[in-house]
C-alpha cells in the first residue's frame, strides 16, 4: 500500500510517499481503507517538534532521538470504508463507511489502517447518508475540542465569549456550537480568515495582527484561546465576574497559574478532549440537520503531503485541509 512516511524531525520534506506492508488483521482491531485524512496542526507540531521543551525530550525519547522511529505514520483523522473487523461480534460489518480519531498512537497517512476498537484513543462511528468522505475526515478532532470546552464553559443564551484563533479547525467549530447555544461570539484571527469566521456565524472579528483585544475595555465571559497565545493575566482581567478562561493547547506554566486563578471568582480550564463515539454521533447529528459545517479550506492529494503541512504551517489554513486518498 501507499503511504506517507515521517523521517526525520524538522521541515516537511521529510515526508516521503512510499510502498509499505499492508496492515495486519489482528484481534479486537477494525481494518479500513481511508479514503480521506487530514492535516491539523498537531500533526505539524510533532512533525517539526515545535512544542514546548518539556515535551520535545520524551518524544524524542520515546520515538527516536534522531529521527521518528516507533511512530513513522502521522495523521490523526479519517474517513473511510471497513475492509473487515477481527472478533465473534464484530462492531462495524465489511463496506461500511466510518469516520472518527486515532490520537497520536495510529497514523492515517496511509491507504489502509487497522485500528483497535477498545483504545480509549480511538473513536468510531458510521458516515450517515449524504455526508462525504472529505466531511467526515474533517470532523472529529476539531470538532470534539470544540465541544469539549464549550461543555465546560456552560454556555446558555446571552454568553458573550471571545475565541482567540477562530478561523482554524477547531475555531470554526467552536463558533458555530457557540452560536448554537446562544452565544455572542467574538472571533480573533488574522484578516485573511474574517469572511470564514463571520460565514461561521461569528457577530464580530476582531485581526489580532491589527487590534490587542486584551487593550480594550471590553470584557467577556468567555475567553477561549485556541493557540494559547493571548496574554494570560490580561486575558483574566478581560473576564466578568464569574467568567472562565479556557485553554486547549496548554503550557505548563499557564495550567499552572490556572490552578491559582480558579481559586477565586474565575474559572481557567485546560486540557485535551476525551474521544467519545457519542459525542462524535452528536456532531454528526449537527452536521446532518445543518446547524454546524465542516469549513474546508483545500484538498490535497496524498502525493502532495509537504505542500499540505508547508500550507498548515504557514498559518493561512482556514477551518480543516483534506487529504484525498483513494476518494
Amino acid at each position: 500500500m501507499r503511504a506517507v512516511l515521517w523521517t526525520k524531525y524538522g521541515s516537511p520534506d521529510g515526508l516521503l510517499l512510499k510502498d509499505i506492508d499492508m496492515p495486519e488483521q489482528t484481534e479486537g482491531h477494525v481494518l479500513i481503507k481511508v479514503r480521506a485524512t487530514t492535516v491539523i496542526t498537531g500533526d505539524c507540531e510533532m512533525r517539526s517538534l515545535k512544542l514546548p521543551f518539556a515535551l520535545r525530550l520524551p518524544i524524542r525519547l520515546m520515538n527516536g532521538i534522531k529521527a521518528p522511529k516507533r511512530l513513522t505514520l502521522l495523521g490523526q483523522e479519517f474517513a473511510g470504508d471497513v475492509v473487515n473487523s477481527a472478533g465473534d461480534k464484530p462492531k462495524f460489518k465489511p463496506a461500511e463507511r466510518v469516520f472518527g480519531a486515532t490520537g497520536f498512537g495510529v497514523g492515517t497517512y496511509a491507504q489502509f489502517i487497522n485500528l483497535p476498537l477498545a483504545s480509549s484513543d480511538t473513536v468510531i462511528s458510521r458516515i450517515p447518508e449524504g455526508i462525504s468522505y472529505s466531511q467526515a475526515a474533517a470532523l472529529p478532532v476539531g470538532g470534539l475540542e470544540a465541544l469539549h470546552f464549550l461543555r465546560k464553559a456552560d454556555i446558555i443564551e446571552g454568553t458573550n465569549i471571545l475565541i482567540n484563533g477562530a478561523g482554524g479547525s477547531i475555531g470554526t467549530y467552536a463558533i458555530q456550537l457557540a452560536k448554537h447555544y446562544g452565544a455572542h461570539v467574538t472571533a480573533v484571527d488574522i484578516s485573511a480568515k474574517h469572511d470564514t469566521m463571520l460565514s461561521c456565524g461569528a457577530d464580530e472579528v476582531i485581526d489580532y495582527t491589527v487590534h490587542d483585544f486584551t487593550k480594550d475595555k471590553k470584557k467577556f465571559d468567555v475567553i477561549f484561546d485556541i493557540v494559547g497565545k493571548a496574554p494570560f493575566f490580561a486575558s483574566i482581567r478581560h473576564l466578568n465576574k464569574n467568567g472562565t478562561y479556557l485553554l486547549s493547547n496548554p503550557m505548563f506554566t499557564r495550567m499552572l497559574l490556572g490552578l491559582f486563578v480558579s481559586l477565586g471568582s474565575k474559572r481557567s480550564i485546560a486540557g485535551v478532549s476525551g474521544k467519545a463515539p457519542e459525542d462524535l454521533e452528536y456532531l454528526m447529528g449537527l452536521v446532518q440537520e445543518n446547524v454546524i459545517k465542516p469549513v474546508i479550506d483545500r484538498r490535497f492529494e496524498l502525493a502532495q503531503m509537504q505542500q499540505a503541512h508547508a500550507y498548515v504551517d504557514s498559518g493561512m489554513k482556514k477551518g480543516s485541509l483534506v487529504i484525498t486518498v483513494d476518494e
